[in-house]
């Protein structure tokens, strides 16, 4: 055999044999982790909110996108039960709105933002049978505040203060017993703050006639009141029809919802994060049109929580 034929298949054979190696150290590396070991809770808020319907979906994107094991996702009374799990280790990512956000820079784990997702809508729902057109009507009335630890009661007790009205017999219910106590007239009315449509309440107004009221024409002024004093509220239009055919549109408070961790979530686990919620959007907003309204133009507003370095990055590097 000529000497130049075997000089010319050494070299090939070396570097078919690299290429196969590289191949290999390739496929190897593509089924390894980059988060080995790495174990995540989220804090979301009760089974039949939006909160919790996101955090279901993103727990499974999330597992698929940082080849991790899902992470658990927990039930909580809301935002202010989701802001102290996150500042005593109980929870590592958390949904809040960013009414119940306070001093997020003090304490052994400061708050940092993920990502502004998208905003509540705040809710007054009535039955449709009874005169209640104003909040002054809810005087002497049942009413659901909410669970004490969420922010649905926050709110409610900064509307009501803002509007005086003080004489009501109020109820602490979470979102299904309030609707499971309306439909059977324990209650007369119930403050929710959340996504629009809410899916249980719009399954509630198709056996009971309801209305949210319009907080916007209401005689106690109390918009105007309740954004001078928290200036974190601003007004939107609850959609006519939202939840019954031929209803009337009507304004009310929104709050702007973020994705909250901590400063002790390392950068790279954060920029991976927001990266999964991005490349999930679809999915997110196929399962609830709230999430429609997640934007990476809008996701960097997060006053008054700085957003996490983590975060930054994955921006920066989409040049927003």
């Amino acid at each position: 055999m000529p000497l130049g034929v075997r000089a010319s298949r050494g070299p090939a054979r070396v570097v078919a044999l690299a290429g196969a190696l590289l191949s290999g150290l390739a496929l190897v590396s593509a089924c390894q982790s980059s988060f080995p070991g790495l174990t995540l809770r989220i804090a979301t808020g009760s089974s039949d909110g939006v909160y919790y319907e996101i955090g279901t979906e993103l727990a499974s994107s999330w597992a698929g996108a940082l080849d991790i094991a899902r992470p658990t996702v927990l039930e909580t009374a809301g935002s202010p039960a989701n802001i102290a799990l996150l500042r005593s280790g109980a929870a590592d990512i958390a949904f809040s709105s960013a009414d119940a956000v306070a001093d997020p820079d003090k304490g052994p784990r400061q708050l940092r933002a993920l990502a502004r997702i998208y905003d509540d809508y705040i809710q007054v729902v009535v039955r449709a049978d009874l005169p209640i057109h104003k909040l002054a009507d809810l005087s002497g009335r049942r009413v659901s505040v909410g669970p004490p630890t969420s922010q649905v009661h926050l709110v409610a007790d900064r509307i009501l203060a803002a509007g005086d009205v003080h004489d009501m017999a109020s109820a602490e219910l979470n979102l299904n017993d309030s609707i499971s106590a309306l439909k059977t007239g324990k209650i007369d009315a119930f403050f929710w703050s959340g996504g629009l449509p809410t899916p249980s309440i719009a399954t509630l107004a198709q056996s009971v006639g309801i209305r949210l009221l319009d907080l916007g024409s209401d005689p106690s002024g109390v918009l105007p009141t309740m954004q001078k004093l928290h200036s974190v509220y601003s007004t939107a239009v609850v959609p006519a029809g939202t939840y019954e055919p031929g209803s009337p549109s009507v304004t009310t408070l929104v709050v702007p919802n973020f994705l909250l961790v901590t400063d002790r979530m390392s950068n790279d686990v954060a920029e991976a994060l927001v990266r999964g919620l991005f490349n999930a959007t679809g999915q997110l907003s196929g399962l609830n049109a709230a999430a429609l309204a997640i934007d990476v133009h809008t996701a960097i507003y997060t006053e008054p929580v700085r957003l996490h370095p983590g975060a930054e990055n994955y921006y920066r590097s989409s040049k927003i």
